[in-house]
């Protein structure tokens, strides 16, 4: 019912022309505007831009421009489906510029219908501090072992200039600074990041401030990202139970993996429905058949499954499509 509503306010939009017809396209996006703040020379700065289709036709994104070299946009997703999530992505080219810059990041969208949104960049990237690399990258992460990369920082201006702290609301992370190392008027830290065992798997992308004594401006962000393994893997991701009659049974299979070995505590499903077998002993590969019986409603079936272990939790969504009977 939501869709349907948004898709008719649309098309009224739509024959109204001007400005008001872009306002279907506008309501996708989650901000529509980005201040970097001050950021240092050289340091990675990106900012993705959220939408999502709130419509029933696909979404597809034709092109980006920006009115500013300072900043270079990519489409995270070109084409998005109903209720799909999606990004422009704005880079801020710290290497290249220095000072308060702005850009205006024009997205356009030809299907379904045509329309543009406009996106806000600023920023102020410091000519006097540098970071090398731009950023903290810890590449792919084991959850179960500590990683640390060195950061070079440079500042040229005074020599009276100082890191009085570095901070974060990871509590994961550690940082070690070197004592500064100051010639005439540049100052140099080797700065030594740590992130600590116990990290959650996923995309890990967070945030160091370098606070210093500078009288004005004195927070500087420092990018750290890394991919975190997962102690578990399960295969297939999402389970298709094939397009049944109503009480047919179908059984398929879940393969659970670790480096090393684990026990299977429980396997959750709030769909009585599902039926499952396992296994207590403990190994480094799981098969866990799954049986699902189809209900008499006709239509789509969708439901998580958690598999519950001694070292962590795998999820994976199961679908099936249950037929119409004849008579109906």
């Amino acid at each position: 019912m939501r869709c349907n509503t948004i898709l008719a306010a649309a098309l009224v939009l739509l024959t109204a022309g001007g400005a008001f017809a872009q306002e279907w396209a506008t309501k996708m996006f989650k901000e529509r505007s980005h201040d970097f703040g001050t950021v240092a020379r050289g340091a990675k700065s990106e900012f993705r831009f959220e939408l999502t289709n709130l419509y029933k036709e696909d979404i597809h994104i034709s092109s980006v421009r920006t009115s500013c070299g300072c900043t270079t946009p990519t489409i995270e997703k070109e084409t998005l489906k109903t209720w799909e999530k999606g990004a422009i992505v704005a880079h801020f080219n710290t290497k290249s510029f220095t000072g308060q810059k702005n850009a205006t990041v024009t997205v356009t969208i030809d299907k379904p219908y045509y329309a543009e949104v406009q996106l806000q960049v600023q920023g102020f990237i410091r000519s006097d501090i540098v970071f090398d690399p731009g950023e903290v990258n810890f590449g792919e992460i084991d959850p179960e072992k500590p990683m640390q990369q060195l950061v070079k920082v440079t500042f040229a201006g005074r020599s009276d200039w100082e890191i009085v702290d570095v901070r974060s609301a990871n509590a994961k992370f550690e940082v070690e600074l070197s004592d500064a190392e100051r010639n005439g008027g540049q100052v140099n830290y080797n700065m030594l990041v740590r992130l600590l065992p116990g990290s959650p798997a996923g995309y890990l992308r967070d945030q160091l401030t370098i606070v210093t004594n500078d009288s004005s401006s004195k927070n500087i962000p420092l990018t750290v990202e890394g991919n975190v393994s997962s102690l578990l893997t399960l295969s297939p991701s999402s389970l298709f139970l094939g397009v049944l009659e109503p009480g047919q049974k179908v059984t398929k299979q879940l393969v659970v993996r670790s480096k090393k070995p684990f026990k299977v505590m429980d396997v959750k499903c709030g769909d009585d429905c599902f039926q499952f077998t396992n296994s207590d002993q403990s190994k480094t590969l799981h098969i866990i058949p799954i049986t699902y019986t189809a209900g008499d409603a006709p239509g789509e079936v969708s439901q998580e499954i958690q598999i519950v272990t001694d070292v962590a939790t795998a999820s994976c969504q199961a679908t099936a499509t249950i037929k119409a009977t004849s008579a109906e």
